[in-house]
């Protein structure tokens, strides 16, 4: 069994997934790369089968039909062998160093016969054509380089997440609860992230900065104007996080307040977007959203929106939506990205 499986889903990725891949491939024989090509109509696919065919051992590609972000990682689950399974886009990349310290953790848990369900490391943000660059570290908040439970992890900072670029989870973990993620489909890192957390127990966090998100490119899916034109896809993320965790059936008080901050910013993030976009279609789909919160659980729906950044996106009128999009903005320049 191989110590890590990497899922690397591409789509029309052949300028930049090289970058990707060479990054991963000092991992050598501990790990297997699974490159997902999601239906791509430039050299992606050739690409991936050149590097399958130099690396046999190390590399499968995987070729499908388009089925989105969601899809390709499913394929890249469906197919792991490795005991733990960690997903990297094609458009970002892994420090070496980083990578190794945490192989070297990994397979010193094996050889003690110790398994834990997540483990965490640092990300960075790296934008497009600046110096700009922000770590996301969770030093303080989780304890470092020992096998920990929810009972251990203090509260997390505003602004502080796990997202994708930060968690590696136990491969059999994610199986045994059935993740699957949804077909054509954006933003579906955050249930990747989330609905799995009620099953994790034992974790580790391994204070090294290794995942290196890369930010800024026009195209990207989470420009705030092309998630504006994607928002009904932000929508259905959200309520599926809603619908697929019940949060009074969370088993401790402090995962569920991490998983209630969690939802809460997805939650503000699609309203913001909605009142952004300024047409009186998507304000009824605010409307709508809150009523299917509300419809599906009363009192999550009481929580949210009766906190403090729930008070603040339904500020009334006109003029409501305009302190709330100031917040928001004021928001983007202190943290400096999207």
């Amino acid at each position: 069994m191989k110590l890590l499986t990497v899922a690397i889903p591409c789509y029309n990725s052949q300028d930049y997934m090289r970058y990707c891949i060479e990054s991963l491939l000092p991992g050598g024989e501990d790990v297997e790369l699974l490159i997902v090509n999601d239906g791509s109509s430039d050299r992606t696919a050739m690409i991936a089968d050149e590097y399958a065919r130099r690396y046999p051992t190390i590399v499968k590609a995987i070729h499908q039909e388009n089925g989105g972000h969601g899809e390709a990682v499913n394929a890249g689950l469906r197919n792991a062998t490795g005991l733990y399974f960690k997903v990297v886009d094609s458009d970002d990349w892994v420090d070496v160093r980083a990578y190794l310290k945490i192989l070297q953790t990994l397979q010193k848990l094996q050889n003690e016969d110790k398994m834990v369900d997540m483990a965490i490391s640092n990300f960075v943000y790296e934008k497009e054509e600046t110096s700009y660059r922000k770590i996301m570290k969770y030093g303080g908040v989780l304890p470092e380089g020992k096998i920990f439970t929810w009972e251990d992890v203090k509260p997390f900072r505003k602004g502080q997440y796990l997202l994708m670029h930060s968690i590696i989870y136990r491969t059999q973990m994610l199986k045994d609860c059935g993740l699957e993620l949804p077909k054509h489909t954006f933003y579906v890192d955050n249930l990747f992230v989330y609905v799995p957390l009620v099953h994790v127990k034992k974790m580790i966090y391994i204070n090294v900065d290794f995942y290196r998100y890369f930010i800024g490119r026009e195209d990207q899916s989470v420009q705030e104007s092309i998630m504006i034109k994607r928002i009904d896809q932000q929508l259905n993320v959200n309520k599926l996080m809603v619908r697929q965790v019940d949060m009074d059936s969370i088993p401790h008080p402090n995962l569920r307040r991490y998983m209630f901050a969690h939802l809460e910013i997805v939650t503000v993030v699609s309203a913001i977007l909605l009142i952004r976009s300024g047409t009186a279609e998507n304000l009824m789909k605010k409307k709508e959203l809150w009523k299917f919160i509300k419809d599906t659980d009363i009192k999550l729906y009481q929580e949210l929106k009766y906190g403090f950044m729930g008070r603040l996106i339904h500020l009334p009128g006109r003029a409501g939506r305009l302190i709330s999009v100031g917040a928001y903005k004021i928001s983007q320049r202190l943290v400096g990205f999207n």
